[in-house]
Formats: structure tokens, sequence, C-alpha cells
């Protein structure tokens, strides 16, 4: 006879553990099934020593299963504690197989045993259907889809299949002491980090680890040795060039992992939408469509641990009767308070989907946690939102209201104004460049105000948010520089056949002489215009994002007058010629401005000498300079090696200079310091754990002082321009004293043991007078740039 629980709950992650601690605290019959053979086996499977951060800081925890930031082992060790100091009632190794509704009570199969169950909280997470290779032989002995410990494997020849992070850092980790081949589906490393794409892809170049691009497993099947030998295993692998047989020891796939949707639709659970990626619909008790089941965790749509551990506790109290406030309410309330006519925080969520298109798709789970990391508030009349030319890059949503878009800077009247449920700021979260009008508050207005990393993470991870976004990103880029006054409807054949394009850098998107079927409008990146002058190729532009190019062969129905090639990594709007003449011949006005700005630009490329500014242009873009905004440049003429410009870096910055005068190329007399150069899109941004990476209105990318020393920004930068020291606030030694007399700032020994902290470049932003570097030079070598600025002036004389 099968046992009987009140609760059982099936996952022991965060989630899971807590709701079962919550059940043995209260005393309920309780049960905890766990596929595994220990608790928390996402967590277990981190890499040794990976630092967990606690987020959100502001949450507060409400369970026995204690949690806050710290190493993998320190985590699990304490949950372990947690869990055996209550008596909780766990089984493991029970990955459950079935569950039926059976009149009044759940009916749970395991492999072994069955149950009965008048409540189930589910909180297995998403990760538990680990996508395979899908080929015969995927299931063999020595094909698997963890690495928990790379040091287990000595002089092996191993395949690993993925082209993400986790494909990447286990072939890194491995090929210590392996034979690696890594095999990517495509033909880059598009999905991965900054750092690690840079250490593939130079661990590649030295030939430590072999990559076969454009490769889909076919088949494994065992290689028959006689016995006695070792075991080995025939990979058969598909190029777009031919079939291939590789022999090796082991392959470790890692593609990911499907979200069980197949067994959830097997248990009567309704999902949000079709989408992939859509989670399950539940109500603000984490109850499903099917009554008594519960879904809590990253399946419910809140991946944070923090969150899955106080919904562990919540999803017990309710299944108890309990009216419990979420750990997030009060601080949900104080942002939603402001919206008028809205009683408590699920008014205001269903408001916020309901006026608000973008967030109409998620979950109100899934908004809660989006907006525990915005702003909500009602904006004074005439209050400015976004200030032209800014290097902001938050993201607004109008719930209600309106705001006034000034058009042109200068000219006040030159508005228009949009209402609720639009959205505005996303062309620079894009671009990655500065505001392009400045954008106040009309009568009555209420916005969310969402950093820029939360509203990635959200276009990241929800594709109809990413649909909006998008569509809305092209039609107001086709409007504001090809096609201002005209409406959605008189563009909107141009907008449907329009495509995103994303290029590699140093790629050729045209050439000179080519056929001309598009017009491009660039999106993120930037790119260099060329042409044959003489003999020779002559640079004739350096356009970022917010330009275009392509249109002379479009107007004059010629080839292609110059050469593109990106300077970055870089993304475009793709406007079909088709489309976009029958948009011209509709549109006569606009066709003539097009000409004018086209025969102006044709002029201009008409006065190029051969070979013109062409070699500091080459050799700022080989730098990475194509994604800066502010660099700093030394005249080797002017130079005289005094190294004043280190001394008050270091003299400012807590005894640390960020630069590095001698190393870095030269060119020409113009030589590239290694020192910060606030890219655009900042690469130490994109994996700070707690968001301590922050940009101003100005545009310095500073590091502030949350920075918990865990070095991501440090790999994550391609331009080794970060580095972990010791901070000291306060020099000993004032500047003028360390300039003039040599003085070190900080005399006394170095303590080497101290705790260490990301430091970089900021360009002195909180210093009257600009960077210390710069006016420390005595010759006036030294000096900080917009590399635009610069091209352009190098192009121009």
């Amino acid at each position: 006879m099968a046992e009987h629980f009140n609760i059982i709950i099936i996952g022991g992650g965060p989630g899971g553990l807590s709701a079962t601690a919550r059940a043995a605290e209260m005393g309920e019959s309780h049960l905890l099934l766990e596929a595994s053979p220990n608790i928390a086996n996402t967590i277990s499977k981190f890499q040794k020593g990976k630092h967990v951060m606690a987020e959100p800081a502001v949450l507060p925890i409400r369970s026995k299963i204690a949690f806050e930031a710290g190493t993998r082992e320190t985590i699990l060790d304490t949950w372990t504690e947690n869990i055996t100091a209550i008596n909780a009632n766990l089984k493991f190794n029970s990955e459950v197989q079935k569950i039926e509704r059976d009149g009044n009570v759940f009916r749970i199969g395991t492999k072994d045993s069955q149950y009965t169950a008048d409540n189930i909280v589910l909180s297995i997470g998403i990760q538990g259907n680990v996508r395979k290779l899908g080929v015969t032989g995927e299931d063999l002995e020595f094909v698997q889809y963890q690495l928990d410990d790379p040091d287990e494997y000595v002089d092996e020849t191993i395949v690993v299949v993925g082209a993400g992070d986790a494909a990447i850092e286990n072939a890194l980790a491995l090929s210590k002491n392996n034979k690696v081949i890594i095999l990517n589906r495509r033909d880059e490393f598009a999905r991965a980090k900054e750092g690690n794409l840079s250490a593939i892809l130079s661990a590649i170049e030295k030939g430590v680890i072999e990559c076969i691009y454009n490769a889909n497993a076919s088949k494994v099947t065992n290689i028959d040795k006689g016995e006695g030998s070792e075991h080995r295993l025939c990979f058969e692998v598909a190029t777009k060039e031919e079939s291939i047989e590789i022999e090796c020891d082991r392959i470790i796939a890692r593609l990911g992992a499907l979200p069980p949707r197949k067994f959830l639709e097997s248990c009567g659970i309704e999902f949000a939408s079709d989408e992939p990626n859509s989670v399950p619909s539940v109500s603000g008790k984490y109850e499903s469509n099917v009554k008594g089941l519960f879904i809590i965790g990253s399946l419910a749509g809140y991946p944070l641990i923090k969150q899955c551990v106080n919904q562990g506790y919540e999803v017990i109290e309710f299944i108890c009767g309990r009216d419990v406030e979420p750990a997030d309410e009060s601080l949900l309330w104080d942002k939603i308070k402001c919206i008028p006519n809205v009683k408590n925080v699920n008014e205001g969520i269903e408001v916020i989907r309901s006026e608000v298109p973008t967030f109409s798709s998620l979950t109100p789970l899934q908004l809660r946690e989006f907006l525990l990391d915005s702003d909500i508030y009602e904006a004074d009349l005439g209050q400015t939102l976004i200030e032209y030319n800014d290097y902001t890059n938050t993201f607004f949503s109008i719930i209600s209201g309106e705001v006034d878009i000034r058009l042109t800077p200068d000219d006040p009247n030159d508005t228009v104004s949009i209402g609720s449920g639009n959205f505005f700021g996303e062309m620079s979260l894009i671009s990655g460049r500065r505001r392009s009008a400045t954008i106040t508050a009309g009568k009555n207005c209420i916005v969310i105000e969402t950093p820029r990393r939360s509203m990635n993470k959200l276009i990241n991870s929800v594709e109809s948010v990413k649909r909006v976004i998008n569509d809305t990103f092209i039609s107001r880029a086709i409007k504001m520089h090809l096609a201002p006054g005209l409406d959605d409807e008189e563009i909107s054949e141009v907008i449907a056949s329009a495509t995103l394009s994303e290029f590699k850098p140093n790629e050729i998107i045209f050439s000179e002489g080519d056929a001309g079927d598009s017009l491009h409008l660039i999106r993120s990146g930037s790119v260099t215009v060329s042409k044959i002058i003489g003999d020779k190729t002559t640079t004739l532009a350096y356009l970022p994002a917010g330009n275009y190019f392509g249109e002379m062969a479009l107007l004059n129905d010629a080839p292609r007058s110059a050469t593109i090639k990106t300077a970055v990594a870089t993304e475009t709007i793709v406007l079909q010629g088709k489309e976009f003449r029958r948009l011209l011949s509709k549109n006569p006005e606009t066709k003539k401005k097009l000409e004018a700005l086209s025969e102006a630009r044709s002029l201009s490329n008409t006065t190029k000498k051969s070979g013109q500014g062409t070699d500091i242009v080459e050799f700022m873009m080989e730098q990475g300079l194509g994604e800066a905004t502010d660099v700093l440049l030394i005249d080797e003429s002017l130079c005289v090696r005094c190294d004043h410009c280190e001394k008050a870096c270091a003299g400012t910055h807590g005894g640390s200079s960020m630069l590095d005068r001698e190393a870095g190329p030269t060119v020409a007399g113009l030589h590239v310091p290694t020192s910060c150069r606030h890219c655009e899109h900042p690469h130490c941004m994109k994996d700070c754990p707690p968001d301590a990476i922050h940009r101003t209105a100005d545009g310095e990318v500073y590091i502030a002082d949350n920075c918990i020393g865990c070095g991501n920004c440090v790999r994550n930068c391609p331009y080794g321009v970060i580095q972990m020291a010791a901070i000291r606030k306060e020099p000993a030694t004032p500047l003028w004293k360390q300039i003039i007399f040599g003085f070190d700032p900080y005399p006394e020994t170095q303590d080497k043991d101290a705790p260490k902290k990301a430091v970089k470049c900021d360009m002195c932003k909180d210093l009257a007078g600009g960077p210390a570097c710069v006016r420390a030079c005595p010759t006036g070598a030294a000096i900080r740039v917009s590399p635009e600025e610069f091209i352009t002036m190098k192009l121009q004389n």
C-alpha cells in the first residue's frame, strides 16, 4: 500500500529544502523526494570555490534554511547542517516518474516506490532534463553530460561538445592534462562570455585545444580492441564539407537543459504561452491550474536562490491555510503605491501587465522579480527623464500619462509625445551610445525605470519581450534616421521586410563594386568606409551606431561605391532595396532629403587623397578602439618618459596606477598605453555578480565600493586594463610631492594578505580638472579623446 503524506516536496534544491524545513518545523506530514544522491544537485556541480551571490540584497530571508553570499562549499555545508538539525524526512535517488490525480489525492510514482499526497510542491528547477546528443550511442558509458572535477582525467583524448560557457570552461580545464577537441555546431562562440571567448580562441590559436566548427554529431560507437584493452569511442561527426571519425576516450556534451515541459503537461499543468522558454502559470500563492499542485523556484520563473528559499517557506504557509505576505511584499508596495487606485501589490502587478504591453506575457511572479530591480515613480511635470547626449542607459516604461520627446536639441518646439503603454530608452540600451533626445515628463506621468542589466536579462530570457523591443527599435530607427515625418503605416512594408544581421569584428559587409540590394542602419558597433584611390585602399569615414550606409547604390541603381568593414562586433538593421525604393517613390520629399545627404557624402569622398589617414584609422581599429568612447593617447614626439602620468594615477587611486605607459602599441608616433577605453558596451559589466560596475552620465565607467573581488571583470576585459589590488583611500604623500620629488605615495610596506578588489581607470570622475594623468603631463603629450572625433579629424586633415 502506498505511503501517504499531507505534503510531498519534489526536488531538493534551495526551494525544496526550505519547504521541507518549514513543513518539519510545523509538524506537517511530509516527504522530500530528490532524484540525485545529495541535496542541491545543481549547486553541487558548480565549480570548486565558486562564489554564490545572495540577491536581491534588500530581500530578507524568512526560512530555517540559512543563505548568505559565500562559496559553494560553505553554502552546501550550511544547508546540510540546517536540514539535519530539524529531522526532515528526505529520500534521495528517488526520481519521480509520474504524478496522477486520483480523486482528492495525488499518486506519485518513483522507480522503486509509490506514494500518495494531499498536496505536491514541485521545486525541480529547469536543469533536470539535460539536452543530449540526440544520436545513436548518446547513452554509452563514456558519453557524459556533466563534469564535476576535471583533475580526475589525465592523458585522455576528450571531445567536448558545445559552444556555451560550460563547454568552454570544461574544455579549458581539461586541456591542462588531456588532449581536447571542442565541437562547435556553428562557426563562432556567439553565446560565450567575453572572458571565456578570449580564453578559448587563444587556446585554439596556440594549438592547446583543437576546434571543429560547423560540426554536428552523427553517431557514437564503442571500438572493440580486444579483451583487456582500454575502452575507446568512435565519434562520427558531420561538417559542411565532410564526415569525419574521431577516436577518443570520452565525450562530454554541454548542450544545456530543456525545461521538463512534457512531464509537467502530462500532470495537467498549463503554461503561460507556447514559447519554448515559457513557464507554468501559477497563482500568487504558487498554485498551478491543478488544484493542490504548487510550483516554486526557477520553474515558476524565479531563478534567484534567495527567492527560491523564501518561496519554499511561503508555499507551506499557504498550504496550511495561513495568508502570509510574500517576503518582497513591502518592498514592492513601496514602489507600486504611487499608481492611482491600487490597494495592494497584486492589483498593481495586474495594472502594469494590462497597461504596458511589453510585460503582458510575463507571469505575476516573473514581473515581481523584475520590479524589485526597478524604480516606479510619478515624475513631476517637465522633469527631465533623459538628457540629450548623456551616457545613461536605463530603460523606461510608461504606466500612465505621457512624455515629451524633443527631437531637435536646440528647438523645444520640435517635440512629439508618447503615452501610456509605450517605452523609451531602448536605443542607448542596445547601441551603447549617448542618448539621442531629451525626454521630459508630461501630466500625470508614472514610469518604471529599469537598470541596464535587469532589462538585458529580461530581453534575453523572454522571447516576446525581445520581439517587441526589436520591432519598436527598427521602426523608430527608420523614422529617426531615414524617414522623419512618416508614420508606421507609411513605412510598414519596409519594417516588415527588415531583418537584423550580426557581423564579427573586421568582417567585410560588402565590397566596392558589389551589387547594391540593401541599406544598413547600424544598431550597435561601428564600421569603416574605404575605397581604392589611385593604387591604395583609402579610409573615407568611420561610422558608429546610429548611422547608416548603402544608400548610394539604391538611390543611383549602381554598384557599391565603397567597401564597408566592421571595426568591432556589429549589428545592423538591413532594409531590403525593393521595399525601400518603393517607399521613396511614394514619398518624394523623403527621397529628396536622402539624395541631398548622399550627394554631400559623395562630394566629401571625392576630395580624399590616396591613403589619407588610413594607416592611423586601421591601427586604431586593430586596437579595438572602434568600441571605445574615450581613450588615452600619447604623442611620442612630445613624451619625455617622466612617468608623471603613472605617478599621478597611482596617487589618486589608492597607490595603484590604472595605466601602463610603456605597454601598448605605437604607429606613426601615436602610442596607445594600457588604460581603460570606457567601451560603448563595457565587457567588464557583463558578468559582475554584485552589479558593482556603473557608467556616469558623462560616460565614465567605474567600479563601486561593493566590488567583491571575484575577478570576473579582469577576465572579461579583452584589453587587460583591469587589475586586482588592495585599496587604500588616502595617499600618504600629496600629489605635488609625488610629481616634483618622485616620492612614493604609499611609502609603507604593502600588506600582501590584504583583500583585493578590481581597480581600473575611472577618468578621475570625482576630481575637478579632469584625468590626473593628462594634467600631470608636463609636455602635453598625453590626451584623452573620443576615438570618433580623433578619427574624423585625421581623415579630414
